[in-house]
């Protein structure tokens, strides 16, 4: 009796060291009036910015890595704020932004990134994952700062995106000729910094 009662004794601490060994999940729901998107996009005479909001979204950890995940935009909030509200230039870029020739939001109204994993490096989180607007979905990668709690988390990343991956061309002088100072950089940046909590 006492040999099987020191056979399951020991039994019982393996299983409770391999349990303690094994990074802990947990879930953080996306906090959207704590959480900002910027967008910075350049052409060859000077640049426009303005901010997005999120609507929802979620981030999964298995210890200090994201796992999975998904962040959700309305694109429709879009604004610009380097142009006064007041100056009629702003509603007409913020409109020519959200038409055909850039976004199409009446057709696409949603931007989402799925997170599908992450990978610690020296200079923070390689975030993988997919990302999807105007209709189009394509692989992204990105690194994040991510500062995490039992509580909440807090990520900040800037994302560079070539927008011509998701056929959006307007401006783009890798498919346009004879553009001159009209030229738009293919490239934009989206500032993220992203609050979730439990």
């Amino acid at each position: 009796m006492k040999t099987l009662a020191s056979m399951l004794l020991v039994l019982a601490t393996s299983f409770s060291a391999v349990a303690a060994d094994k990074p802990m999940t947990s879930t953080y729901k996306v906090d959207p009036a704590a959480t900002t998107v910027k967008w910075v996009g350049k052409k060859v005479t000077g640049q426009h910015d303005g901010n997005l909001s999120v609507t929802d979204g979620s981030l999964n950890f298995t210890g200090d890595l994201i796992t999975s995940g998904e962040i959700n935009v309305d694109m429709n909030t879009l604004t610009v704020t380097d142009i006064p509200a007041s100056d009629e230039n702003n509603g007409k870029l913020v409109g020519h932004l959200k038409s055909p020739d850039f976004f199409n939001v009446e057709k696409n109204p949603t931007a989402k990134l799925v997170v599908t994993g992450s990978e610690k490096t020296k200079d923070g989180l390689k975030v993988k994952g997919n990302l999807t607007f105007i209709g189009k979905t394509n692989p992204i990668e990105f690194l994040a700062k991510v500062t995490k709690t039992d509580s909440s988390v807090k990520a900040t990343s800037d994302i560079t995106i070539d927008r011509t991956k998701w056929d959006l061309k307007y401006g783009s002088g890798s498919f346009f000729k004879g553009l001159g100072d009209k030229a738009i950089n293919n490239d934009f940046v989206v500032s993220v910094n992203v609050t979730a909590k439990k």
